[in-house]
This record gives structure tokens, C-alpha cells and sequence, in this order.
């Protein structure tokens, strides 16, 4: 019967903490709504560009390219994240941890050499 009431005390704080962070930022931006001043007026709504009268629409249309490129750093910045726990603790983890990484990585290297052969590390 103790064993039961551990389990949801764990439960609850969990629920607690998913309250939490559902409330915080829904009363956050309330608050902040109900707060700032509001004045609306022709100049908020135009483009700034550095202080002069736009000349032309906003958008602006990129190749889609960019946003690849970025993504495929993103994915590899992200590796980095998960190979620097594993470089810190290397001596504790043993040989097991070195052949999950080296296949982690070959995982990666796979998707690098598609990337390639699909010529989406091409800049132009």
C-alpha cells in the first residue's frame, strides 16, 4: 500500500508541474495584455527598414535551399549535444556506450552522404 502512495505523489507532481507550465504562460501574456497601453496608429503598422518609408512588399521570397541548409545544421549542432554527455563520461559507460555511439554516428554520416547525393549541400 505504500509502494501505491509513492506512485502518486510522482503523479502528482508531475501534474502539478504540467499545470504549472500550462498556467504561467497563459496568465503571463493575460497580464501583459491587460497591462501595456494600447494606442494603435498608421506608422506602428508599416515596415521598418532602419527608419525609411518602405518602398516595397515585406516579404520576400528564399530559396527554399536556406532553409535546408540551416536544418542540416541544426541536426548536426544537435549531435553535438548528445556526443558531449558521452565524451564526459566515457570511462564509466565501457565498451557497450562506444559501439551505440559509433553506430549513432554512422547513422549520421548516412544521412550526411544522402544529403550529398541529393546535391542539398549545394549553396548555388
Amino acid at each position: 500500500m505504500e509502494l501505491l502512495n509513492v506512485y502518486q505523489n510522482n503523479y502528482l507532481i508531475v501534474f502539478v508541474f504540467l499545470c504549472l507550465g500550462i498556467l504561467l504562460p497563459v496568465v503571463a501574456l493575460f497580464l501583459g495584455k491587460l497591462l501595456r497601453p494600447y494606442k494603435p496608429s498608421a506608422e506602428k503598422y508599416t515596415t521598418y527598414e532602419s527608419g525609411i518609408d518602405p518602398v516595397h512588399d515585406s516579404r520576400v521570397q528564399f530559396n527554399v535551399r536556406y532553409y535546408i541548409f540551416a536544418l542540416m545544421f541544426v541536426i548536426f549542432d544537435v549531435e553535438t549535444v548528445f556526443l558531449y554527455p558521452w565524451a564526459v563520461a566515457y570511462d564509466k559507460l565501457g565498451v557497450f556506450a562506444l559501439i551505440e555511439m559509433v553506430l549513432f554516428v554512422i547513422m549520421l554520416l548516412i544521412g550526411l552522404v544522402y544529403a550529398w547525393k541529393k546535391k542539398v549541400l549545394r549553396w548555388i
